[in-house]
């Protein structure tokens, strides 16, 4: 009974972080690293680890659709699903979670998140057709044009996922550490 309360109480805590997404927030503010640091580092069963934060930013994505806004928005969200694998991978060796190494997870979470998607965008520039991006774009200049203070909208992309990343990573390990005190079997795994 002990692991089936865990297993709720982290899927609730995710969904809706993940859910967080439908309400008025800052432009890119978002869970995702945040969700995949966490889900990595909690769930015992790491298949689990990896399956649900896809599972439940791929739903956040639906409702989007179906409020009539983009939540699908083409081939580089391919690229941020698989830069949220590689953060889940990461949470997978945050052990006893402390604060301070929830910080340097997250930015760290952060700059994989990063590098990965921005290669999304050019590899998205690139496919003929692609309504995403300006055609022809190169690698350099993608990146380039991802880093804050090269203009107004970079600007808000980073602060929006940097920001994002650290007040979620501080909300559900925050949370969930409160919440052990209260519930032992919540507690992490010594593997």
């Amino acid at each position: 009974m002990k692991a089936t309360n865990k297993f709720w109480v982290v899927t609730l805590m995710i969904l809706i972080a993940a859910l967080s997404r439908i309400l008025p927030h800052p432009y890119n503010f978002t869970p995702l690293v945040a969700m995949a640091l966490f889900s990595g580092a909690t769930f015992d069963k790491k298949w689990m680890a990896y399956i649900m934060p896809l599972l439940a930013y791929l739903l956040s994505d639906l409702v989007i659709s179906l409020t009539g806004a983009r939540g699908f928005y083409g081939i580089s969200q391919f690229f941020v699903y698989g830069a949220m694998l590689l953060v889940t991978a990461l949470g997978t060796t945050l052990r006893q979670p402390k604060a301070v190494k929830v910080l340097g997870y997250s930015l760290t979470g952060s700059a994989i998140f990063w590098i990965i998607s921005n290669f999304g965008v050019w590899v998205a520039s690139g496919i003929s057709g692609s309504i995403e991006y300006e055609p022809g774009l190169t690698l350099g200049m993608t990146y380039l044009r991802a880093l804050p203070f090269y203009n107004q909208f970079s600007n808000q992309l980073f602060l929006g996922a940097f920001g994002g990343d650290l007040f979620y990573s501080a909300v559900l390990f925050g949370v969930y550490a409160l919440a052990q005190k209260s519930l032992p079997s919540l507690r992490y795994s010594k593997a």
